[in-house]
């Protein structure tokens, strides 16, 4: 399989600094993963693409994407709605 995306993280920052890679050909699975790693408040290093460093707007975007589907999800658990409510009501796409 061809890695498309690779992402460079640590896990526990505070204790450690073992760099671990993840990849991925998949984007969506991608950015479930960096959901994971936002929660799990792990350290991020790196976020590649086709071999090239993720900057600016396209970094910014996947991260954007990854934290508007953990907010859309923790909206639709505690307040018990639907992923349409959540986007009418809030702008998250869920």
């Amino acid at each position: 399989m061809f890695s498309n995306y690779a992402i460079d993280y640590v896990i526990l920052p505070q204790h450690q600094d073992i760099v671990r890679t993840y990849l991925t050909a998949d984007p969506i699975e991608a950015e479930e993963f960096l959901m994971h790693l936002l929660i799990g408040h792990a350290d991020i290093r790196e976020i590649r693409h086709n071999g090239a460093v993720m900057t600016g707007h396209s970094l910014d975007r996947m991260l954007k994407i990854a934290a508007e589907r953990i907010s859309a999800g923790l909206l639709r658990d505690s307040l018990h709605i639907d992923a349409e409510q959540v986007k009418v009501r809030f702008g998250f796409a869920a």
